[in-house]
């Protein structure tokens, strides 16, 4: 029972971790438009993505955040603090303060309030517990909301549609096949899908309400639907109170007396 416990507050922080994001003054090869540009070559498109990609340094925000998962709904306000490509740091609160998460290129730090537990270990544990193959970027990009595959590498294709630039991959090789969705006026990411073929497995992420912080934009929402075949997790986030701090200090210290669990 304790062990669920822990899991209660450990394992939602870890979805938004996991399942827990562009650009008024740069160039673009293909030029922005209200509707998608017909026969475009996947080349120029990529290029035009990748110029007009979100750039920060640090970022923090206060994000809203409902957990639902068909049998428990919960609602948390979390503090996110991210130095790119070194640490997510995320504090939980419930009216006061609950939990807090500190992910590294190389590892997982947790600790909650209640139970006077916490973790260590390394960024693989949560690809076991998921059964995925991310690693600290992709978490950081989904948080941002930025392409979790690189479309700048491998060989892909645009899907013709009336509304979005889409992306896939040609190959039929990915354990995950990811479909991309962009907004043809600005080249922001508004939707990515990763299905696992030969299954109903798939991830869903959508970035809404964007908004623009010192010439960039960031998603004001992010909404992650995770369906394993049989159940579907849920995950919204909204973020307020964002900025892109000059300092930022990620304050992680486990308190003294708290027990280790295993997950």
């Amino acid at each position: 029972m304790k062990h669920k416990q822990n899991q209660a507050y450990f394992i939602p922080l870890l979805l938004l971790g996991w399942l827990l994001l562009f650009a008024a003054c740069k160039s673009t090869v293909v030029p922005s438009s209200r509707t998608p540009i017909k026969d475009i070559e996947t080349k120029e498109l990529t290029q035009s993505i990748a110029k007009n990609q979100l750039e920060y340094k640090k970022f923090r925000s206060r994000v809203k955040t409902t957990y639902d998962n068909g049998k428990r709904k919960q609602q948390i306000i979390i503090n996110l603090r991210i130095e790119k490509s070194k640490s997510i740091w995320m504090s939980a609160n419930m009216i006061v303060p609950i939990a807090k998460l500190l992910v590294t290129p190389d590892k997982v730090s947790f600790y909650e309030k209640f139970q006077k537990t916490f973790f260590e270990g390394d960024v693989s544990f949560i690809n076991q517990q998921f059964d995925t193959r991310f690693e600290f970027k992709d978490l950081q990009n989904l948080l941002m909301g930025l392409p979790l595959t690189n479309i700048n590498r491998g060989r892909w294709e645009s899907i013709s549609h009336p509304k979005y630039y889409i992306l896939t991959p040609k190959s039929d090789k990915l354990r995950f096949r990811p479909t991309f969705f962009f907004d043809p006026n600005n080249f922001l990411l508004l939707e990515q899908r990763f299905m696992v073929p030969g299954t109903q497995q798939s991830l869903t992420i959508k970035y809404l309400n964007h908004q623009k912080l010192e010439g960039e934009f960031i998603p004001g929402e992010v909404q992650i639907s995770l369906f394993d075949g049989r159940d579907l997790t849920r995950i919204n986030l909204e973020y307020t109170r964002a900025d892109f701090p000059d300092r930022l200090s990620i304050p992680f210290n486990i308190p003294t007396g708290y027990q280790p669990i295993e997950m």
